[in-house]
């Protein structure tokens, strides 16, 4: 019984603390985003949408995203790739908790957070987004 009690508890305490990361990202939306220098700045003050995808190259799941996202930010200027563990000040500027993690930007306010791996489909549907 107690051996239950503790596989239980494990559970709980692994899904709560991924639940209170997803909620923590999803109420950064409406807030401005952060200041931040360069073109990562200069994408954040457009008015137009830009998306930071934030990943590192140890996570599993980043590792079947990133190459989607690699088409997208060859030649477009509002579409970002951040490996979390080569550039802290910017994943750290948005608060990332987890990767992968997306953050789109619009007007210089957070549009949206997306934590964890997506569909392609709906993926390739938030990176779209940067090419109207």
């Amino acid at each position: 019984m107690l051996v239950v009690a503790i596989i239980a508890g494990v559970f709980i305490l692994f899904f709560g603390l991924q639940y209170l990361t997803i909620l923590r990202m999803k109420l950064k939306k409406g807030k401005p985003a952060p200041s931040l220098k360069g073109a990562y700045g200069k994408a954040v003050k457009n008015k137009k949408t830009s998306v930071f995808y934030f990943y590192s190259p140890q996570c599993g799941a980043c590792r079947t995203m990133t190459p989607l996202i690699e088409k997208y930010t060859k030649n477009n200027s509002r579409c970002f790739k951040v490996d979390i563990s080569k550039d802290r000040a910017t994943a750290s500027a948005f608060g990332i908790m987890a990767t992968p993690s997306t953050a789109v930007v619009e007007n210089g306010k957070i549009k949206d957070f997306l934590v964890g791996p997506k569909p392609q489909a709906e993926f390739v549907n938030l990176l779209e987004q940067t090419r109207a």
